[in-house]
């Protein structure tokens, strides 16, 4: 389900920027339509809702403020660059994860874990260098990504708690939507005023725009509640094996619906990054593993 809803938001959501190229205010309809979401199952009490204080709210403000820029970059660089492309530069995640650990957390990360992640930096740099979509707002954009959804799971491990992860992902959604609000109305506002919604309605009909809009935002929310549901019930390995499966199955997907054109050394360099991902995930799950039968001896 996880891959399925990833791969259908992906698709749409790029079919969309082919018409509609706003990415701040299309963000804000991913969140606003998650928020409703949420809302209306906490209405009717499916789940219930999670009371919150005020302690538990300023451990989630700097989550929740992460993952909105780290959601609007992404959604920038979908709409500047091919998707497949995107993924590619997001494969440098756990290389930023790794920084972060090792020069803000102060944990010590094993030489082996940094050399496996040599591929993964070589891998998109050849994507990079050959991506016939490329230019540098879709490129930069997915970077500041990376760097905004690494401090979002530092925040979120000092954020633990023992509200089940459906409810937490509402109340991260709703501080998030807050952010992305004022950006896309000082960025795009007067543009989508005066041509913006417009023009997407000749080019597809209202019917059209305001179902694409609202689907694609059922489905942003959906797979990124089923991954945090995921991330409850499997071990560190299995999701982090999951998480790189995911990439695989929507590059490949994206490039076969948008039929994108990749030049050989952008697809070996994208077979080299993944493959440098997996190996990471395999050596930092397995560490994690010994870690937890340590504690239980």
């Amino acid at each position: 389900m996880w891959y399925l809803l990833n791969v259908i938001f992906n698709i749409l959501n790029k079919k969309i920027y082919n018409y509609f190229p706003y990415p701040y205010f299309v963000s804000v309809i991913h969140l606003f339509v998650g928020v409703v979401y949420c809302l209306v199952s906490w209405g009717v009490g499916l789940p219930k809702r999670a009371p919150i204080d005020s302690n538990l709210l300023k451990l989630l403000i700097p989550v929740a403020i992460c993952h909105a820029i780290g959601h609007i970059t992404s959604n920038v660089s979908f709409a500047a660059v091919a998707v497949s492309f995107t993924h590619t530069i997001k494969a440098l995640e756990p290389f930023f994860n790794a920084a972060a650990s090792q020069f803000v957390l102060g944990q010590q990360i094993p030489l082996t874990l940094w050399l496996s992640l040599a591929p993964v930096v070589l891998g998109v740099s050849m994507a990079s260098l050959t991506e016939l979509s490329f230019n540098w707002t879709g490129f930069i954009s997915a970077m500041i990504s990376n760097i905004s959804f690494t401090y979002r799971s530092i925040y979120s491990k000092k954020a633990m708690t023992d509200m089940d992860s459906t409810n937490l992902y509402a109340y991260i959604s709703i501080i998030a939507l807050i952010c992305c609000i004022p950006p896309a109305i000082i960025l795009e506002g007067p543009t989508l005023v005066k041509t913006g919604f417009s023009d997407a309605i000749a080019k597809v009909g209202l019917t059209k725009f305001i179902s694409d809009l609202f689907w694609v935002g059922m489905f942003y929310h959906l797979y990124n509640q089923i991954a945090t549901n995921t991330l409850e019930r499997v071990a560190p390995l299995t999701h982090a094996v999951g998480n790189v499966l995911k990439r695989v199955f929507v590059i490949g997907f994206t490039i076969l619906v948008f039929g994108n054109k990749i030049s050989t050394q952008t697809g070996i360099g994208t077979v080299i990054a993944i493959t440098g991902v997996a190996i990471y995930s395999y050596i930092k799950a397995q560490m994690e593993e010994e870690k937890r039968k340590g504690k239980a001896a």
